[in-house]
């Protein structure tokens, strides 16, 4: 090669993406680039192996298997690797999943994921909900100060499901009632001032004095300010519970007063339904799976593909950005 031709080469570098730039001073070097992904896993797990069947941290090395690193325990003699007991085990394409936890942490639909990352559509929707199987459980335990809590309404959706309880409807359709009923699944929102946020699915139809003691009293300080609109479920409920409560009458056209708004929570709930808009439709059943992953988006936790990937991994990083 000659002079010209080097430089030519040599500045096409610059547009190389940071693990292809690792593959390539691998090739460089003789030798077959090691798997980010893999290489992550075994790092991750390392500070929490422990037998899977007997919880025991005596076991050895027992050889290798799909490019993991395999151990087999003393005590019980099972064998196991990193991702024994997570919900990544047993899925193949080991070293696409740093890029399909990009997709996820870029809101890519399930389709565009797939094309993506060059896996077929089934794979890319199972593999969603198996990255958020425990990254949607990394939620605050407790919220603080002034609280606002309010409640939105989505339509039932028993999408992918083999027995309808209903008859069909034609691309989502619509409610067959007017206004809240059983055909909708309500789900309640609450959020502090720092941006901490907790959401319930409380069931179909409207919320209730009943559905609130189920949900909130285990998130929220007994010295609380609960914050929220006109609806008499809060009301009895702060009451019965022995916390403080004000309220906004949104109907009579009062926002705010003070300190004292529902403006945190219903932006929030706007940037929700914005963002499920995008999927056509979420199955009622995996409801959850989409509200922890909007509060990931949401309140940046997970920073990074390979962040996303410990906390899968049962690894949170806790990492908040304000």
């Amino acid at each position: 090669m000659d002079t010209t031709q080097w430089q030519i080469f040599a500045d096409q570098f610059s547009q190389l993406s940071y693990r292809q730039r690792i593959a390539s001073s691998s090739l460089l070097r003789m030798r077959a680039p090691q798997d980010p992904a893999v290489a992550l896993i075994e790092q991750t797990a390392q500070a929490q192996l422990h037998c899977p069947a007997c919880q025991s941290t005596h076991f050895h090395r027992h050889g290798q298997a799909h490019g993991l690193q395999r151990y087999r325990c003393v005590p019980c003699g099972k064998t196991f690797n990193a991702l024994t007991g997570t919900p990544l085990a047993y899925l193949h394409h080991k070293e696409r999943w740093l890029a399909y936890a990009d997709c996820l942490l870029n809101s890519f639909s399930v389709r565009k994921a797939a094309l993506q990352v060059h896996i077929h559509r089934n794979t890319s929707f199972r593999w969603r909900h198996r990255f958020l199987a425990l990254a949607k459980t990394d939620r605050p335990h407790c919220l603080h100060g002034i609280a606002e809590a309010d409640e939105l309404h989505v339509l039932e959706s028993q999408k992918g499901s083999r027995h309808l309880t209903r008859p069909a409807r034609r691309r989502g359709g619509r409610a067959g009632k007017r206004g809240i009923s059983s055909e909708q699944v309500c789900v309640l929102v609450a959020r502090d001032r720092t941006g901490q946020t907790v959401d319930f699915i409380t069931g179909l139809g409207q919320l209730t004095k009943a559905r609130l003691h189920a949900c909130l009293p285990a998130v929220i300080d007994r010295d609380i300010l609960l914050v929220s609109d006109g609806h008499p479920a809060y009301s009895v409920f702060a009451r019965e519970l022995g916390i403080q409560h004000a309220a906004v009458n949104l109907r009579a056209g009062v926002r705010v007063r003070g300190a004292v708004h529902v403006q945190n929570v219903n932006a929030y709930h706007s940037r929700l339904r914005g963002w499920l808009r995008a999927f056509h439709g979420v199955a009622t059943r995996y409801l959850p799976n989409y509200l922890g992953w909007r509060w990931i988006l949401d309140a940046r936790r997970i920073l990074c593909p390979e962040s996303l990937l410990r906390a899968t991994l049962g690894t949170f990083p806790h990492l908040m950005v304000t």
